[in-house]
């Protein structure tokens, strides 16, 4: 396992987890730093209909993102609910 990749959020993620309760951005950011061990294990899937996106399920939160293997870099494109993630 190799922790060579770097996190880049998007403006929307962080203004997400700006808005959170400590608890969420907690549990929101153990999951951020699981993607970070390549390759990443948990219930992540590609989405339909999205090239090269890939969301990872944490209870009810979604986190879409991308992996730039070249460059070694995880573009974090939004964090929500389940219901509003996909609108």
């Amino acid at each position: 396992m190799s922790l060579t990749y770097q996190l880049t959020l998007s403006r929307e993620a962080i203004k997400y987890l700006k808005k959170q309760e400590r608890s969420v951005v907690l549990r929101i950011s153990q999951v951020l730093n699981g993607l970070l061990i390549q390759p990443p294990i948990g219930d992540i899937k590609p989405l339909k209909g999205k090239k090269g996106q890939l969301r990872w399920r944490t209870g009810p939160y979604r986190t879409i993102f991308e992996i730039d293997h070249n460059e070694k870099i995880i573009y974090i494109l939004t964090i929500d609910n389940r219901g509003d993630v996909y609108k």
